[in-house]
């Protein structure tokens, strides 16, 4: 896909994608929500989860209560951003924050216990991310790589729990490329409820099965299983069912797992001048080495969307941190972002997600840079975890 001017592909598929949602029964018909600001998710909730799928795609009138406004959109973007600021609050037990940092959520695995409703909550998250995706607005919230791959049906990998949890990532790593035998594991995993450790069973009987090199993989397939699909599937189905109630989620099949995020969390826009202040550098390249000043200068030309597909080859999140750079976060806590020299000329850029890293080899020239670098962001073919 180089050849195709690697900025346009996400568009093209987003413009196939629009053309192909369903429209509402009439222009002039309007989807009304009355809400107020101190009580904006038990209103929004009351009022959407009592329309049909038709009203939902109708063109949203959001009004919030004693205050006059005539929604020509900013209005409805508020309430999606205001509304997304309680819904996604770990306060309420639905989401928590990932193991990394402070700003990716994953599903509460616990959160029956923490609100009773909590599947009908899901199924309402799931109408505001397909409503904000439909209407072309944004909710503000940013979820894991595995939450997206969930949706779009994809199979989740021991390298998705990279991101999410190190510590655990490195472990199975290590039972996969060693002999397990010495370890005495057992088909079970630890999880801290609510401040005590309980054992899980990973498969029935899970307790009595000891882990050895014969069955190592089955252990670690169960484990990803386990952690990323078992303890949320009511949640994510809950979520899942809510989406289509608007969006068919076969209309999402155009897009990968990164892609997704765009279109439903948006893409804040990139400083890059912050970008540079804040980056470091290994393996004999400084800020003033032409092959770094080329890599900016490529940057710099590159639209704010493709500078965050390049962002996320690197780090796995498109997402800047609020303070800026200064506080990219990497697997094992702060972690500037870091160009390293590494290869030849005839390489693609790496990526090591966890380290916030790009190996760039030292290209001859601007041109086969900036080229190198489009082909790798766009097929993630360099795309390493360590």
């Amino acid at each position: 896909s180089s050849g195709i001017n690697a900025e346009y592909g996400y568009k093209v598929k987003y413009e196939n994608f629009r053309a192909n949602l369903p429209q509402p029964s009439s222009n002039t018909a309007k989807c009304e929500i009355r809400v107020s600001r101190s009580n904006i998710l038990a209103d929004s909730f009351d009022a959407i989860m009592r329309k049909t799928s038709g009203d939902l795609i109708k063109r949203l009138w959001v009004v919030f209560d004693g205050e006059p406004g005539l929604d020509y959109g900013g209005v409805a973007r508020e309430w999606f951003y205001s509304l997304s600021k309680e819904m996604f609050n770990p306060y309420y037990g639905l989401w928590e924050y990932s193991a990394i940092d402070n700003y990716t959520l994953q599903i509460n695995p616990n959160s029956g216990l923490c609100n009773p409703e909590h599947l009908r909550y899901f199924e309402f998250v799931g109408r505001i991310c397909a409503m904000a995706v439909y209407h072309g607005k944004l909710v503000d919230g940013f979820f894991i790589r595995p939450f997206y791959k969930m949706m779009l049906g994809k199979h989740i990998v021991l390298e998705d729990m990279a991101e999410v949890d190190i510590e655990t990532y490195n472990s199975l790593k290590w039972v996969m490329e060693n002999d397990p035998e010495d370890l005495c594991l057992t088909f079970c995993a630890q999880e801290n409820r609510f401040g005590e450790m309980v054992e899980t069973p990973l498969v029935a009987g899970g307790e009595n099965i000891d882990v050895t090199n014969f069955n190592k993989l089955g252990y670690v397939k169960a484990y990803i299983q386990w952690k990323f699909v078992d303890r949320i599937e009511e949640q994510i189905k809950a979520f899942k069912n809510g989406f289509a109630y608007v969006i068919p989620l076969s209309k999402l099949a155009v897009f990968d797992e990164n892609e997704l995020e765009y279109l439903m969390c948006g893409i804040a826009q990139i400083d890059v001048e912050d970008w540079c202040k804040y980056t470091e550098f290994k393996g004999g390249y400084s800020s003033t080495h032409h092959v770094v000043v080329w890599f900016w200068k490529a940057v710099r030309s590159f639209d704010n969307e493709f500078r965050a597909r390049l962002l996320q080859f690197v780090t796995g999140t498109s997402r800047v941190p609020m303070n800026g750079f200064r506080e990219l976060q990497g697997s094992n806590g702060p972690q500037k972002f870091c160009i390293e020299k590494w290869g030849g000329p005839n390489d693609l850029p790496r990526a090591h997600t966890c380290f916030n890293r790009i190996d760039l080899p030292p290209y001859n020239d601007y041109h086969t840079l900036k080229d190198k670098l489009k082909t790798a962001v766009e097929c993630t073919g360099g795309f390493e975890i360590d």
